[in-house]
C-alpha cells in the first residue's frame, strides 16, 4: 500500500487477534504463530490490530511485516486487559496531527469538538448554551440508565463499576466482562487513531493521559456495542469469560461495521473536510522525502485562502 494516508482499506480489515504463549515470526510475505498446536498463518494484510499477551515472542522480521501492512501491534496484559505499548501508525504525514493540536489547544474550538462529540453520542441536537459540566451530567445519566436497563433485561445484578486491577479475579463477572470488552474497543480505536495520523494523547473530553483521544472515540460506541455484549456474557458467566468477550467483540465489531465508521467519525468530530489531506498524500509515497519548511500564516495570506497546516496544506474552514 504505497499511499498509506488514504484509509479506505481500514474499513475492510478484520478487527483484532489476541495471541499468548506463542512465537510469532515472518512467514513468506506474512507472519505466522508458532505454538503447541502447530503453525497458524495470520492474515496481516487485512488485520487492524494484533494483541500480544504474556509469553509471546515476536521477531524483528514479523514486526516489519506487520508495519508494512499497517497492522497495529499492541503489547498487553493477560486476557488483553492491560495496555503496555504499541507500534506506530500508518501515515507519515503530520497534517492530521497538526489540525488536532490546533483544536485541542484553543479553548473555543475544543469546546466545539466536545459538543460535536456529545451530539454524535446522544444522537440528537445539543443546546449550544450548555456547559461542559452539564453535558457530562447528561452523559452520566444516560450511562446509568443504560446499566440499569441492561441489568433488568439480563437479570445480572449491577452494583456499580468496580474492580481492582491488582486483584482481577475478585471483580464481578459483569465488571470483568466490561473491562475486557472495553480493552478490545480501545485497541481498535487506537489503531484507527494512529492509522489516520492523529495523536492518541490529544483528547478533548478526556485529558492528561496518552490514550485520552482513544477514550473519547471509544465512548461513542460503548452503549451500542460493549455494554450489551458484556451484560449478555455475564448472564451466561462462562468459565473462559475473557476469551468469550474477545470472540464476541470481534464478531460485534464486524457486524456493526465499526472499522468503516471509526475514521469518518473522527473526521466528523474534528470537522475535517473529506479532501483536506489530499495534498499531503505525497509524503506517504516516498518515506525518505524531506518535510516541508514552516512559514508563518501571515506570510502566506497573500497567496492562500482559508487555513494552513504549517506544511503548505490549505483548506477553507
Amino acid at each position: 500500500m504505497d499511499d498509506l494516508h488514504k484509509l479506505p482499506k481500514l474499513r475492510d480489515s478484520l478487527t483484532n487477534i489476541y495471541v499468548e504463549h506463542a512465537r510469532i515470526d515472518r512467514h513468506e510475505k506474512s507472519v505466522a504463530v508458532h505454538d503447541q498446536e502447530g503453525v497458524t498463518a495470520l492474515p496481516v494484510a487485512s488485520l487492524a490490530v494484533l494483541m500480544l499477551g504474556p509469553g509471546t515472542a515476536i521477531t524483528q522480521a514479523a514486526v516489519a511485516a506487520l508495519a508494512d501492512n499497517n497492522c497495529l501491534v499492541v503489547w498487553c496484559g493477560e486476557e488483553n486487559v492491560r495496555f503496555y505499548a504499541c507500534g506506530t501508525g500508518g501515515t507519515r504525514s503530520a497534517a492530521a496531527l497538526l489540525h488536532q493540536a490546533r483544536l485541542a489547544t484553543d479553548e473555543t474550538r475544543r469546546l466545539e469538538v466536545v459538543k460535536r462529540m456529545y451530539r454524535m453520542r446522544f444522537g440528537e441536537p445539543v443546546d449550544e448554551a450548555l456547559t461542559v459540566e452539564a453535558l457530562r451530567g447528561m452523559e452520566g445519566a444516560r450511562v446509568r440508565d443504560a446499566y440499569a436497563r441492561l441489568s433488568q433485561q439480563t437479570g445480572v445484578e449491577w452494583t456499580g463499576r468496580r474492580y481492582d486491577r491488582g486483584d482481577w479475579a475478585s471483580a464481578t463477572p459483569v465488571n470483568r466482562a466490561l473491562s475486557a470488552a472495553n480493552a478490545c474497543l480501545y485497541g481498535l480505536c487506537h489503531a484507527a487513531v494512529l492509522a489516520a495520523g492523529y495523536s492518541p494523547a490529544l483528547g478533548f473530553i478526556h485529558t492528561g493521559k496518552q490514550l485520552s483521544f482513544v477514550y473519547d472515540l471509544a465512548d461513542l460506541y460503548k452503549i451500542e456495542l460493549t455494554l450489551p455484549l458484556a451484560f449478555g456474557i455475564a448472564q451466561a458467566d462462562p468459565p473462559d469469560l475473557e476469551r468469550q468477550v474477545r470472540l464476541r467483540c470481534r464478531d460485534a465489531f464486524r457486524e456493526g461495521k465499526l472499522l468503516g465508521r471509526l475514521v469518518p467519525d473522527m473526521q466528523r468530530a474534528l470537522a475535517v473536510p473529506d479532501d483536506a489531506w489530499d495534498a499531503e498524500a505525497v509524503l506517504d509515497v516516498d518515506p525518505a522525502l524531506p518535510t516541508a519548511l514552516w512559514t508563518p500564516e501571515h506570510e502566506l495570506a497573500a497567496s492562500n485562502t482559508g487555513g494552513t497546516d504549517g506544511g503548505g496544506v490549505t483548506w477553507s474552514s
